[in-house]
């Protein structure tokens, strides 16, 4: 099945989120790469910020999709704790 964001066909779950907000950036621009140095974050920044100079209405795709992220890590979050909550309470220690 083939998925469409206006006239735009999603491959991939990357264009899902660029498409949906409406970036026209990859979200790995606002978002960091795994294991990236401090030189390649401080780059990726400055080129942030430049973006968002040269069009301020990109402050607002680009804030959805930081909400997003953290929304979803605070799920993970809750659950890890949930698990090592339960997995005390089986071996019998406290809670």
């Amino acid at each position: 099945m083939r998925s469409f964001i206006g006239a735009y066909e999603v491959l991939d779950d990357t264009d899902f989120v660029e498409l949906a907000l409406g970036l026209g950036t990859p979200p790995e621009l606002w978002l960091g790469e795994p294991g990236e140095s401090e030189e390649e974050r401080a780059a990726r920044l400055d080129a942030g910020a430049d973006i968002l100079a040269d069009d301020p209405d990109l402050a607002t795709p680009v804030s959805a999709l930081a909400v997003l992220i953290i929304e979803d890590y605070a799920r993970h979050l809750a659950t890890a704790r949930h698990l090592a909550t339960a997995r005390r309470v089986a071996a019998g220690g406290a809670r």
